[in-house]
């Protein structure tokens, strides 16, 4: 049986998760504008798994449904399996960890049992995963505010 080494008993890889906060972002704008009252913004607690391998935001139809996103259109997506099927994408979605937030479309997976965050809102959010504990981090050289590279 195959056994990964362990350098100085560090955590081995894994998978890593992270708990984050998806917001209907049209509620959201519609609370700022004082339309509707804040408490009646759509939103959940999930926990996602960090997808490296993944481009963006993932859920199933029934998170999409308790926000309340509104299909914006439809596109082929290829899974990890290797197999193909077409998804409905919705949003935008507000994606709150830590002090850190992503606006970003998502991806419905009917059926899906993991919410997945891809690379694009990490990238937007500025997080990244530490490598020594395994978790979900806000970029250590920048604390307070997320930095974007634009060029």
């Amino acid at each position: 049986m195959f056994q990964p080494f362990n350098f100085n008993n560090e955590k081995i890889m894994g998978h890593v998760y992270a708990n984050l906060t998806l917001e209907n972002s049209f509620d959201a704008l519609l609370a700022i504008d004082g339309s509707i009252p804040p408490e009646d913004v759509r939103k959940i607690e999930v926990r996602a798994l960090i997808d490296t391998g993944a481009m963006t935001l993932t859920i199933n139809e029934n998170i999409a449904q308790q926000l309340g996103l509104k299909v914006r259109g439809q596109i082929d997506v290829t899974l990890a399996d290797g197999s193909s099927r077409k998804c409905d994408i919705v949003g935008p979605v507000d994606i709150r960890f830590a002090n850190r937030s992503a606006i970003i479309r998502a991806l419905v997976l009917p059926g899906a049992d993991e919410v997945l965050l891809g690379v694009i809102p990490l990238e937007e959010m500025d997080v990244i995963i530490d490598p020594a504990t395994q978790e979900l981090v806000v970029h250590p050289d920048r604390p307070l505010m997320a930095q974007m590279r634009v060029k």
